[in-house]
Parts: structure tokens; C-alpha cells; sequence
């Protein structure tokens, strides 16, 4: 599933929010993508210490695995070992799903200052205030869903390409979007594993909920709309 045919050379260094990748003895490997602000950019919503941990050793993990499930699973099919591909399928669910959710989640965020929590405008704002009434609404909407939310995972804005309107969206563990289904493209995806906020929130992460929407980055969820939906009407 995850498997490309080589290239002669390696990629570059990502860069800024991409879903870098590179190649390795034969193999497409991935890597750890810039953040496109500072670690202590989002303070005081979210301090240094937590961005600085939450990149380098979180989603670094989630790569380091990834990369490690995916040369494994290239020697079991070179190999034809059926039974470790199919062992090997939760590996690559988990650790690739936190690395798409991740190199989501750090462009949903901005600094205040670059426009962090500035409302949705055009096609994105005008749909929202049509299905849920408000921004307002939704940030409650989504709020009560990720304070919900057993356990870990995400809470995520999804526009659903087949029933062409918004939807709002939960997923556990590290399951990206796709998984609840191949025509919701995430728009806005938000962390509610312990580790995003436990430093900072402690376990209120309700508070941590209510704080983030003020480093949102509507206009990178804005941008997805349009390309993803420049005919889709809200209903």
C-alpha cells in the first residue's frame, strides 16, 4: 500500500508542512516536516515545550516506526511471507496515520499574529454560518465531540466531497480522516491525545479545547475548501 518504486536520488529536506519523503536502499521513506513557525510562536495557547516535544518526539516517532513497518513490509513481499503483511498492516495504520494527522494538525495552527483564530472568510465561513448557524456553533460543536472523545484521537472539520457539506468528525487513536470514509478531506484537525496538551492543561482538556481556537489557522482550512469544494453548497 505504501510501496513506490524507486528513484535514483534522495529527495531534498521537506519542506514546511509537506509530508516529506525521501528513498532508501530502493524503498520511499518519510521525514520529519519543518514547522512553519516558531515552537514558541502559539504561546500562550500552546508553550514551547510542548510544540518542541509534540514535533521532535511524537510525530518523529510516528515517522521513525512508519519507515521501519514499511522496509519490513518491502522484505515480506519481496519474501512473500503473507502472514507478516498482513501483521504488519496495523503498524503501517498507526504510525502513517500519525504522520498524515500531525502534518495536518501543524498547518491547522498559526500565530496570532500571522492570523491565528481570525474567522473563516469566503466560501468556508459563508458555509459554516449555513449548516451550523455560526462559527460560534461550531467551535461548540467540535468542542463537545473532542471532550468526548474516549481514550486518544482526533476531532476533525471534514468537508464530505459525496453529500457535498461540512461534517464534523471523530476518529480514535491515530486513524486518519480516510478511514471514516474515502470522500471526507480533512479541513481542520485537532489533537486530543494527552500529549498535546497534558504539559500545560494538565487533564482538563476541555480548556485546552477552548484555548486552541485562538491559533486556528482558518485561512489554510479555507484554502482546502476552495480547492477541494469550489461548488459545494452547505446544507
Amino acid at each position: 500500500m505504501a510501496l513506490r518504486i524507486l528513484c535514483r536520488k534522495n529527495l531534498k529536506p521537506t519542506i514546511s508542512g509537506a509530508l516529506g519523503s525521501g528513498h532508501f536502499r530502493g524503498l520511499q521513506t518519510f521525514s520529519l516536516p519543518d514547522l512553519p513557525y516558531d515552537y514558541g510562536a502559539l504561546e500562550p495557547v500552546i508553550n514551547a515545550e510542548i510544540m518542541q516535544l509534540h514535533h521532535q518526539k511524537h510525530h518523529q516517532a510516528y515517522i521513525t516506526n512508519y519507515n521501519k513497518a514499511l522496509e519490513q513490509l518491502h522484505e515480506a513481499i519481496i519474501k512473500g511471507h503473507t502472514s507478516t503483511v498482513v501483521k504488519l498492516q496495523s503498524a503501517i495504520k498507526f504510525n502513517g496515520g500519525g504522520h498524515i494527522n500531525h502534518s495536518i494538525f501543524w498547518n491547522n495552527l498559526a500565530p496570532i499574529h500571522e492570523g491565528g483564530g481570525e474567522p473563516p472568510k469566503g466560501s468556508l465561513g459563508w458555509a459554516i454560518d449555513s449548516q451550523f448557524g455560526s462559527l460560534e456553533a461550531l467551535i461548540q460543536r467540535v468542542n463537545a465531540e473532542g471532550a468526548a472523545l474516549q481514550g486518544s484521537g482526533w476531532v476533525w472539520l471534514a468537508l464530505d466531497k459525496e453529500l457535498k457539506k461540512l461534517s464534523v468528525e471523530t476518529t480514535a487513536n491515530q486513524d486518519p480522516l480516510v478511514t471514516k470514509g474515502a470522500a471526507l478531506v480533512p479541513l481542520l484537525g485537532i489533537d486530543v491525545w494527552e500529549h498535546a496538551y497534558y504539559l500545560q492543561y494538565k487533564n482538563v482538556r476541555p480548556d485546552y479545547l477552548k484555548n486552541i481556537w485562538k491559533v486556528i489557522n482558518w485561512k489554510y482550512a479555507s484554502d482546502i475548501f476552495a480547492k477541494e469544494a469550489p461548488l459545494v453548497e452547505s446544507r
